[in-house]
């Protein structure tokens, strides 16, 4: 095999690397950022260029060596090249080849373009290793131009009210996702620290964003009446989230779909917003890469490996340490997935 499972991660025999290791390793090969995938402690780290500022704002002095799209890479005897995955900006699948067999992991994907990450590229393979946190097929994602006018309108009824929304989205990829669809006419734009020092991050790339205000200890709020307010999960509900007065709570996540997440957050508002593959996406992702063997992590494994047999793929589960799409951004909080719906 090209690729093993071994208890500190997804491990490549030819190369002497893990990619995304969930324990310290001598080498590894990171598909992005989020802490789940990129963990500390690994002696050398290697990962795409545009991935690379978040790893070391996240990371600290990492020995890490980056590369470009499609670059490939002659590490022992395998051949190693970094695919866009569409996730957040600089994620990436990893292809690796031994001996003319070609092995692909996912890490997380998104296969429709969102306006901030590298658009996702299929790419041929015998084997495939997929997440599947959204594996089933009641997992639908809306377009960007609808998400925009239901955020939107939710904030102008807000205001409207006299209330401030705070909507809770993801540090990485999702705030950046969030802000591009926001329409800066309505009002100012107000962030949390944590979206703050990561939206600074990738405006240093040369990654182009609305203006934002980060909320600080200091911050006159009487002078940014009508704000939207971004923010980790985490902060919902707490004392941070106090100093606005009266709010209107919403979600950006994937989980939206699912009926009674939003009641048990206690959330006003839930927004289906994901930066991983809906079940559609997952499908014609895997049909695209023309593999026969499909490994399944995170998420609904086991009913998207049972799917994935029926449609003539050898399929099996891998069980891993990755936490696909919590209800907290992992970065700044506990996070917390969701059960599976009821059959």
């Amino acid at each position: 095999m090209v690729l093993e499972f071994r208890d500190a991660g997804i491990y490549c025999p030819a190369a002497d690397a893990y990619i995304d290791p969930w324990r310290p390793v001598d080498r590894a090969l990171i598909t992005h950022g989020h802490a789940d995938h990129a963990r500390p402690g690994n002696r050398r780290y290697m990962a795409t260029e545009a991935a690379a500022p978040v790893m070391r704002h996240r990371l600290g002095a990492i020995t890490l060596q980056t590369t470009r799209y499609g670059e490939r890479h002659r590490i022992g005897d395998a051949t190693v090249s970094f695919h866009p995955a569409g996730h957040v900006p600089g994620s990436a699948q990893v292809r690796i080849e031994v001996g003319g067999e070609v092995w692909v992991v996912s890490g997380d994907y998104k296969t429709t373009p969102d306006g901030l990450s590298e658009p996702f590229e299929p790419v041929r393979c015998h084997a495939f290793i997929t997440e599947s946190t959204f594996g089933l097929p009641i997992y639908s994602w809306p377009d960007e131009a609808t998400l925009a006018a239901q955020i939107n309108a939710w904030w102008a009824e807000t205001i409207a009210k006299g209330q401030t929304p705070i909507l809770g989205v993801y540090a990485l990829g999702k705030a950046q996702r969030v802000l591009g669809l926001l329409d800066p006419s309505l009002g100012p734009i107000l962030t949390h620290g944590a979206v703050e020092a990561t939206n600074a991050v990738l405006r240093a790339q040369g990654l182009r964003l609305p203006a934002t205000t980060q909320v600080t200890a200091d911050l006159d709020l009487k002078a940014h009446r009508g704000a939207m307010v971004l923010a980790p999960p985490s902060a919902l509900g707490s004392a941070w989230a106090r100093k606005f007065g009266p709010v209107s709570t919403g979600f950006a996540s994937g989980w939206m779909r699912l009926r009674g997440v939003r009641r048990r957050r206690a959330a006003d508002r839930g927004f289906v917003v994901s930066d991983h593959a809906d079940w559609d996406g997952l499908n014609a992702a895997i049909a695209a890469t023309g593999a026969s063997r499909v490994f399944v992590t995170h998420g609904y494994t086991a009913q998207f490996a049972r799917w994935l047999r029926t449609q003539g793929y050898d399929a099996g589960v891998v069980e891993t340490e990755f936490g696909g799409e919590t209800l907290d951004d992992p970065e700044t909080g506990t996070a917390t997935t969701t059960e599976a719906p009821r059959a």
